[in-house]
């Protein structure tokens, strides 16, 4: 089966469900082990057995599947907000992938309907909070699956709203389906809610990774900061991956810079270290979503369902559910993208102190003007809420199931804050990339390097220079907005070099 990679994460998961629709054979293998072991009069947890500290409760054969019904509507309690559309798609197709792996026995009638689901667009709409992670995502997926049964809701079209799901289903000409033995436990067992958020923005911190690059250059420039702690030949002898990836980014946007040339013998012996540290702290940064994304990868490649169905005919109850792997990577990640944000803040402030013939505040007339003092006021904020949504979740552990789940891992806490931590992060480089761009007007005729040229012809198309107060919420969300859809690193890398 395709291996789904985060770099280029939906084309991999396109390809993995095209393969899975072309041969679903060990789907089908699996599911003959479920029906065999029906037949044979052993009991099997959760396919003839109630669930969690109910395990020692046998089942009739002829319960078996208000069983599967009884468990979807009873875990189906999640609060709070929904998950954003384009994560709950993701848990979908991240469910299917591993449902299909062909270890879990769930039934072809189905799985064919999840992917009805996904082929139309008809992703369900699920509640942010509930999960523990320990026996996998019990609530959200259980949502995720409510649909299946004529409950719960679609998000519409656009994500701006929700359909009744019977709504939906009543007008498509389908009726709910009948779940088998052994599917609900399939479709609820997993970390798809940890693995969707991980993965989700683990594809978009290696583009935002990039960005702070970008945009430390531009401030470097601006600041008229030495390319010298840049040398490639500091970085050999320190050799972190990440250091020195970060380095020669900066080292190949600065190429033919003439503000660089104007200030070389100025006598200037160090910069303070959110310039002078750039490649440590990205670096730094770098290596550790390097890890997350190996353990994210990992485990989205995985099967976490439980009980197990091996082709020998053995159905093993094990604990592959549990989101401790997620849950500490999730943490480690919330860290490393908020200290990107934290060195982004300190050249903002600055850019605004009047260094080296910069107007303070970056304005000529001040007084009347406040200039950008206040956008990082917002930066600064952003920060610290950074530094709260950082404590561990993975460090806290409730039982559950009556002790039965005696160690959770709050994963699902480490994944709801890591994406409020990233969002920070894109606000936060933004308000550096639109104030670094109004430092950088200061210095012409002088041109930066090149790819810090281009970055900035590419904002001010956009947002362009200030020379009296007006609406800067407007400035800071297109600055944002361009981080967001990519086209200004894409276009130093056309232009210039590919960033690492």
């Amino acid at each position: 089966m395709q291996q789904i990679r985060i770099s280029g994460l939906y084309e991999h998961i396109d390809t993995s469900i095209d393969s899975i629709k072309r041969d679903p054979s060990a789907l089908k293998s699996a599911r003959t082990v479920v029906e065999k072991a029906l037949l044979d009069g052993n009991t099997y947890y959760g396919i003839n057995t109630g669930f969690g500290a109910l395990a020692g409760k046998r089942v009739n054969n002829e319960n078996l599947r208000q069983l599967q019904r009884n468990l979807i509507l009873s875990h189906s309690v999640g609060v709070g907000n929904l998950v954003p559309k384009e994560i709950s798609r993701l848990m979908l197709q991240l469910k299917i992938h591993a449902l299909a792996i062909g270890y879990s026995g769930i039934s072809e009638q189905t799985f064919n309907r999840l992917i009805l689901f996904l082929e139309n667009d008809w992703i369900p709409a699920i509640p942010e909070k509930g999960s523990v992670g320990a026996s996998g995502d019990l609530a959200p997926l259980a949502h995720m699956s409510l649909p299946l049964l004529g409950f719960g809701e679609f998000w519409n079209e656009d994500g701006t709203g929700t359909i009744p799901a019977d709504e939906l289903l009543n007008s498509a000409g389908l009726h709910p389906i009948d779940l088998q033995p052994k599917d609900g436990l399939s479709l609820i067992n997993g970390t798809q809610l940890m693995s969707a958020y991980g993965a989700f923005i683990m594809e978009k911190s290696l583009h935002l990774l990039k960005v702070a690059d970008l945009i430390s250059a531009m401030s470097l420039e601006a600041l008229q900061g030495s390319l010298t702690p840049f040398d490639k030949r500091i970085h050999e002898i320190r050799p972190h991956k990440g250091q020195q990836l970060s380095a020669e980014n900066v080292r190949n946007l600065l190429v033919e810079s003439e503000i660089l040339e104007s200030h070389r013998h100025c006598g200037k012996v160090q910069d303070p270290y959110c310039l002078r540290c750039v490649p440590q702290v990205h670096g730094a940064s770098r290596d550790a979503i390097d890890h997350v994304i190996s353990v994210v990868e990992t485990e989205i490649n995985s099967v976490t369902d439980n009980p197990l169905v091996f082709q020998n005919g053995d159905i093993l109850s094990g604990g592959n559910f549990h989101g401790q792997p997620l849950a500490l990577v999730l943490d480690f990640a919330k860290i490393a993208l908020a200290e990107i944000a934290s060195i982004s803040e300190r050249r903002t402030y600055l850019l605004l102190e009047g260094h080296d013939g910069l107007p303070k505040l970056l304005m000529q007339e001040t007084g009347i003007n406040s200039g950008f003092m206040i956008p990082q006021y917002t930066s600064a904020a952003l920060v610290s809420e950074n530094k709260v949504l950082c404590h561990p979740s993975s460090v806290d552990s409730i039982p559950t199931s009556l002790g039965q789940e005696d160690h959770v891992s709050m994963g699902s806490i480490s994944a709801l804050h890591l994406l409020k931590v990233y969002e920070n992060v894109e606000i936060v480089l933004g308000i550096e990339l639109f104030t670094a761009a109004q430092a950088l007007d200061f210095r012409k005729p002088l041109k930066p390097g090149r790819g810090v040229e281009i970055a900035h012809k590419y904002i001010r198309e956009m947002v362009p220079h200030a020379t009296e107060d007006h609406y800067f919420k407007d400035d800071i969300s297109k600055a944002v907005d361009l981080i967001r859809e990519r086209g200004m690193v894409n276009e130093v890398e056309k232009n210039v070099s590919k960033l690492n």
